[in-house]
């Protein structure tokens, strides 16, 4: 049973991003049906979601794996680590709120973390490993590397998908977002949070209480 497989997570390296590809492609087409037509999706897979390589740069891109074995089908194999990357998402120093490599509303000029809000950057969770406390795992992880960097404050470019989760933890939609129609009209929203709304709608799930992932 997948109760029974270690999780662990760690930093990004550029030798991923393969597998990260792979992984993406599966998450939004697994996962986001629901939201989304398929001309939106593979748009969006063209443009808007993929592998950003400065977060990985930055090291801020964090990447989950699980024990490889049973379930090394559920994303790909690292040939370093041995194990099986299942989800993936990071944090920002940088203005650009979404946008993959091939995105060209990119602003990579730096963040003032007195001023700006952290971006909370490109969650995704393979199908297999869905509602499975993977994506919370990482979204923990960011906003504890951000806060070290000085920021208290958060925001995000979220999908239709992705903004049920990130409500539940706490962020509250901003604006609607729609992406151009080359990539087929895809909608989103954007979402921020405070450090003082965070704690308080977090508060059950401080460090030594928080649930493991099932």
């Amino acid at each position: 049973m997948m109760t029974q497989t270690k999780i662990c997570l760690r930093l990004a390296i550029p030798e991923d991003v393969p597998i990260l590809h792979k992984l993406i492609e599966a998450s939004v087409r697994g996962l986001q049906a629901q939201d989304y037509t398929q001309e939106q999706i593979e748009g969006a897979l063209k443009t808007v979601f993929g592998v950003d390589s400065q977060l990985i740069a930055d090291g801020t891109y964090i990447v989950a794996e699980a024990e490889s074995g049973a379930f090394e089908s559920a994303g790909g194999k690292n040939s370093q680590t041995g194990w099986t990357i299942i989800g993936c998402g990071g944090w920002s120093k940088r203005k650009t709120l979404y946008g993959s490599d091939h995105w060209t509303g990119r602003e990579d000029a730096l963040l003032d973390p007195l001023r700006d809000a952290a971006k909370i950057r490109a969650f995704f969770i393979h199908p297999d490993w869905a509602r499975r406390g993977v994506g919370s795992m990482i979204l923990k992880a960011c906003e504890d590397a951000a806060r070290s960097a000085g920021f208290t404050r958060f925001e995000m470019g979220a999908t239709l998908t992705g903004a049920k989760l990130f409500g539940a933890k706490g962020y509250v939609a901003v604006k609607p977002i729609s992406i151009p129609k080359s990539v087929g009209s895809t909608p989103g929203w954007s979402l921020t949070v405070a450090e003082e709304s965070l704690r308080a709608a977090r508060m059950h799930l401080c460090p030594n209480q928080r649930r493991q992932p099932s």
